[in-house]
């Protein structure tokens, strides 16, 4: 069978890297945000909304326009690929799988993708992005499969890569019988016996990410507090904010992963309450 996986690394770019790479994420918002208010402003006024083969000549008009120009500094390729965003976001939105796509603000979730262009050159840990060139990046597992795709994406002042192979694998056989699991409070997974995985234990204690970090987050936030908004020092104590608020997260995540590896791998069913 074959399987689509997603490796994600920390990249290390240098200060020109990290400008381009905000102002591609720049680009990318503003084309999403440009095409959206276009589609409601037809949808306001009666008319078809635009296909994705129309917005891509919309995107080209925008291009030679004096005003947004500076587009063509960003990957064309990028920029499609928002667009192609956008029109998945209109159809799961009319098929009813999803809410009304809205605005992208600036600093949330800002990323680009490439879907073709891209190089890995795993020994040397470094990948080639368009229009950005060689990019080092900290190589702590092997990339398996053909690459795909590549999304470049930033979180709590960081950049990061995401790169989506596909490989053929063999059809995993399931391991191990059935077990039930309520979710709580007190007890972050209790389960219906002991299980060996976790030393014997018949639940999982909550991981208490953010109280262990609460008194460093009350101090960054009372100090952007007494910052002058969108003054420089501002800048940097919310980005200290933000910083805390990822290391919880990340946290949070890997617990997660952890404990449902642990489960799956040695159970065949897993029942839970809905």
């Amino acid at each position: 069978m074959k399987r689509l996986q997603a490796f994600k690394y920390e990249l290390r770019p240098d200060g020109q890297q990290q400008r381009l790479m905000r102002r591609f994420a720049g680009s990318c918002r503003f084309v999403f945000n440009k095409a959206l208010a276009l589609q409601k402003e037809r949808y306001e006024q009666g008319e078809k909304k635009l296909s994705y083969a129309g917005l891509c000549k919309e995107l080209t008009q925008w291009k030679l326009d004096s005003a947004t120009e500076w587009l063509a500094e960003t990957p064309s390729q990028a920029l499609q690929q928002s667009l192609k965003d956008l029109d998945r976001a209109y159809t799961n939105f009319f098929a009813k799988r999803a809410e009304f796509p809205r605005f992208k603000k600036k600093g949330v979730s800002d990323s680009f993708r490439y879907p073709q262009g891209c190089k890995l050159d795993q020994a040397n840990n470094r990948l080639f992005l368009p229009k950005l060139g060689w990019v080092r990046y900290r190589n702590s597992r092997e990339v398996l499969g053909t690459v795909k795709n590549v999304t470049v994406s930033q979180s709590g002042g960081k950049w990061f890569v995401s790169i989506q192979t596909e490989r053929e694998v063999e059809t995993p056989t399931p391991k191990g019988d059935a077990i039930g699991i309520d979710l709580g409070v007190a007890r972050f997974a209790a389960f219906d016996r002991p299980l060996l995985a976790f030393e014997g234990e018949d639940h999982l204690k909550p991981l208490n990410s953010f109280k262990k970090h609460q008194a460093r987050l009350r101090k960054a936030q009372r100090a952007l507090s007494r910052k002058t908004k969108f003054s420089n020092n501002w800048k940097k104590a919310k980005a200290r904010v933000q910083r805390i608020h990822a290391q919880i997260g990340n946290a949070r995540r890997d617990y997660l992963h952890k404990a449902t590896t642990a489960i799956s791998q040695n159970h065949a069913m897993v029942c839970i309450e809905d």
